[in-house]
């Protein structure tokens, strides 16, 4: 087999969800060279930006359209990107290649990660290559260290540690991928809600003192091709109305959207941004 040439002469799918990133990604892509062609996932794809680029949308179960259609539309590779709430068994409406694929692992598919691998084993199967977002825009990955110019100070490094180690186990049951930590007490744990919903809910239990600490990590057992989680600018205003005073993220494992604009907000709010490695005692077990 021949070495894969250079991306920029592949043509570049995009099945994409909610949220700004599938667009960042289209332009990105675009201003390298490369084709793009997006498929919009019905009730999830939400920035009018993607209608700047070839498109078409299509309900999630409609898995044997999305798969010709990118075949039609000759994508070598493909991208997952942006947010898809969790579905029902329901409002997937399976079509026949989508109702074979579930029958085969069963309705536990349907949590987050097992339907993403799910998806990701028939886009190999079928002929494509995935890949990650941060591999079409290289600065999205979260790297070790102070991301800003505010500063943690020993109990937002203690509240991060802990909420990293808490986000892991919880991440490794395949509920969710983040939680807000306050001097040491768990204050809000992210499951179907989603990350903004679940800072906003923390306020709520907010205790007196310094503020606490939203911490966002990838699932242990994550293919960091898939639905790495994600922060941007609304994230970084919702932790400051929440109250919290700063947002830690696992390095390699998460990414920042629009990064210079997400960090100057957060250095004007007050709030620090960082990245952290998973603790040894996560590591081992």
């Amino acid at each position: 087999m021949t070495a894969r040439q250079d991306n920029s002469a592949t043509k570049l799918g995009i099945i994409a969800g909610g949220g700004a990133l599938p667009a960042r990604l289209a332009a990105a892509a675009t201003a390298a060279g490369r084709d793009v062609f997006i498929i919009k996932l019905d009730a999830h794809a939400d920035d009018p930006q993607l209608d700047s680029f070839p498109n078409i949308a299509l309900r999630i179960g409609a898995a044997a359209k999305i798969l010709d259609r990118l075949k039609s539309e000759r994508c070598s590779d493909v991208v997952l990107a942006g947010k898809v709430a969790r579905p029902s068994f329901a409002s997937i409406r399976p079509d026949w290649r989508a109702a074979k694929l579930l029958m085969k692992v069963g309705m536990k598919s349907l949590g987050d990660d097992g339907l993403l691998r799910l998806v990701a084993i028939e886009l190999e199967r079928e002929g494509f290559r995935l890949v990650g977002a941060h591999e079409v825009l290289g600065d999205l990955a979260v790297e070790e260290g102070i991301l800003g110019n505010v500063k943690p100070d020993d109990q937002a490094i203690t509240d991060a540690m802990h909420g990293l180690n808490v986000a892991q186990i919880l991440g490794a049951a395949d509920v969710g991928q983040g939680c807000v930590v306050q001097q040491g007490l768990v204050l809000a744990l992210e499951a179907i809600e989603g990350t903004d919903e679940m800072v906003r809910r923390s306020a709520g239990y907010r205790r007196e003192g310094v503020g606490g600490v939203l911490v966002k990590s990838s699932k242990p057992q994550q293919d960091k091709r898939l639905d790495l989680p994600a922060i941007g600018v609304t994230t970084v205003e919702e932790a400051h109305r929440a109250g919290l005073r700063g947002i830690a993220l696992l390095a390699g494992g998460t990414m920042i959207i629009d990064r210079e604009l997400t960090v100057c907000r957060a250095d004007e709010l007050g709030l620090f941004l960082m990245g952290l490695s998973v603790p040894e005692t996560v590591q081992d077990d």
